[in-house]
């Protein structure tokens, strides 16, 4: 009977902040954090694409940042925070850039959709109001095979305004 590796036995325990709450979870040591989040918390927005990091279709925010969490490693976000798709929304009430991708049409077949969200979240955190060149840069590394990216840059264009006017309003929390 072959020896199986020990490294595939052993099981990780880390805490997290998970879409903005704390998270306890363990799983295989070799996980990496899609699927850590896939399969040990429940969270299937994030998506298996090529696995290799060329498709961004498992982007997720790493401090803020976005990564692709098919090459981060689980063990990796001991202590950090990791926002998914899922934590775009709050209260029941979508994200403006959620609403707009709905409204732009830049969601077609969907795939791709949550790593656009989360990598456009992260430059509008960091850059409010963003030319088009700096929206096609940002999203360079996601890829769609179905919308032609006018529909996601167009929707990402028009969720600046509708998150201005969040802003102003006091409805901040979305954002």
């Amino acid at each position: 009977m072959p020896e199986s590796n020990s490294l595939t036995k052993q099981h990780l325990h880390i805490s997290m902040r998970l879409n903005g709450e704390p998270r306890e979870v363990s799983f295989a040591s070799y996980k990496t954090l899609l699927e850590v989040l896939r399969e040990d918390c429940d969270l299937p927005g994030t998506k298996h694409g090529c696995e290799l990091g060329e498709c961004g279709a498992c982007a997720v925010l790493l401090d803020g940042e976005p990564v692709l969490s098919c090459l981060i490693i689980g063990a990796e976000c001991d202590g950090r925070e990791v926002v998914t798709v899922e934590g775009l929304a709050k209260d029941g009430k979508l994200h403006p850039l959620q609403e707009t991708f709905a409204d732009c049409g830049a969601a077609q077949c969907g795939y791709c959709t949550p790593g656009f969200l989360v990598t456009a979240k992260a430059l509008l955190d960091r850059c409010p109001n963003p030319s088009r060149e700096q929206i096609k840069e940002s999203l360079s590394g996601n890829l769609c095979r179905c919308t032609g990216y006018q529909q996601i840059f167009e929707a990402v264009e028009a969720s600046i305004a509708r998150i201005a006017a969040c802003r102003v309003s006091g409805n901040s929390e979305v954002v």
